[in-house]
């Protein structure tokens, strides 16, 4: 959102004799200030809504709303998350479908993994409830490093990524298998130590894992019978509104602060 100036005259009748010693000049940079401190203020508001709207939300959608200050030359400062680079998905989007409804952007493991037919049409992935021990941040996402592990474990990084993806070697001492021979039974069996990932795509396709919910799983232990969900695949969701940016910044009282700092900055640059 953006906020331009719009003082109300009959607030000023108190600073109107230092408003006549300023040039215009001076004025002007008072005016940027103002608006600068109503933006930080109104950036303020918008992170404690994000703290109340999501459930345990990162750092980075947090952070990212931003301040694009006013200049003596523009007098406008606008206040909207910004993508900062790196391999994150634009908060912009993450937040567009919170604030106006429907489908949420694809994340970039999700890509990757409806490129190699892993995650079906009309699914998205989410992280168990009780998720993966080591996988997860503790904000309800899986770890960036984990995630990584995941795709290259999948054969997934892409072409030009291709040099990425986990060999064999890598798969099997990830997997730690070894024999155990058991004196009572005379058996050997075959244990699992590790870990080996697998994909289940539940009664959608059928197989020797129908039973399974559709979605990555981890397997261990003997035979490979301990199982764990990693990443689960489930329908499309559709978001309904439940931010605006616009009520947050009216209920911060943006106006008044902005008003009240005006008069303040004013007052400064007049040295009164």
């Amino acid at each position: 959102m953006k906020l331009d100036v719009k003082i109300d005259q009959a607030s000023l009748a108190s600073v109107q004799k230092a408003l006549s010693s300023l040039s215009g000049k001076q004025l002007a940079h008072a005016m940027a200030k103002a608006l600068n401190d109503t933006g930080f203020h109104v950036r303020r508001a918008m992170q404690r809504e994000l703290k109340e709207v999501f459930d345990r939300p990162t750092g980075y959608i947090v952070s990212s709303p931003r301040v694009k200050m006013a200049t003596p030359s523009k007098l406008e400062v606008a206040i909207e998350p910004t993508y900062m680079g790196g391999k994150g998905i634009d908060p912009q989007k993450i937040l567009q479908a919170q604030e106006f409804g429907g489908r949420r952007a694809d994340k970039r493991s999700e890509r990757a993994l409806r490129r190699i037919g892993v995650l079906p049409a009309g699914y998205i992935s989410v992280i168990p409830e009780k998720p993966l021990p080591g996988s997860d941040d503790g904000k309800g996402n899986l770890r960036g490093a984990f995630v990584a592990q995941l795709l290259s474990y999948l054969q997934a990084q892409g072409e030009q990524g291709y040099r990425a993806n986990m060999t064999r070697r890598r798969i099997n001492k990830l997997a730690d298998k070894t024999l155990v021979s058991s004196l009572a039974t005379r058996k050997t069996n075959q244990v699992i130590r590790g870990v080996q990932y697998f994909v289940s795509f539940g009664k959608l396709r059928g197989g020797p894992t129908q039973h399974l919910a559709p979605g990555i799983w981890a397997k261990s232990g003997t035979h490979g019978v301990q199982l764990s969900p990693v990443l689960m695949f489930v329908r499309d969701a559709r978001y309904t509104p439940r931010l605006s940016m616009e009520r947050v910044a009216d209920e911060s009282g943006a106006t008044e602060y902005m008003e009240r700092r005006f008069r303040f900055r004013i007052r400064e640059a007049a040295g009164v």
